[in-house]
């Protein structure tokens, strides 16, 4: 059976703040963000809301590319989202 590991960004209610974040349980880790398990940003400014994911076959490959995502600038996050999901829905909702 194949591992898949997921980088994936989330986004606040009003669509304001990214968080780039990878896991090798996505549904899992959107429990924890949903219910501010951790301290840190995604607690501090409530980002909840799975606007963007996507997977990869090794975790090296998954950090490789989450750092690539999160040294992009905003202009080109807000483009991958758009292109992604353009009306910025919850694609969490679809994963419960």
């Amino acid at each position: 059976m194949a591992k898949y590991y997921y980088v994936y960004i989330l986004t606040n209610e009003n669509n304001y703040v990214l968080y780039t974040g990878v896991t090798n349980d996505l549904q899992k880790r959107l429990w924890e963000h949903k219910n501010k398990i951790n301290e840190g940003f995604t607690k501090k400014y409530d980002c909840t809301k799975l606007v963007f994911y996507e997977y990869c076959e090794s975790i090296v490959d998954a950090i490789n590319r989450e750092k690539q995502i999160k040294n992009g600038s905003r202009k080109k996050k807000i483009e991958m989202i758009n292109r992604f999901n353009p009306e910025w829905l919850d694609l969490g909702l679809e994963l419960a």
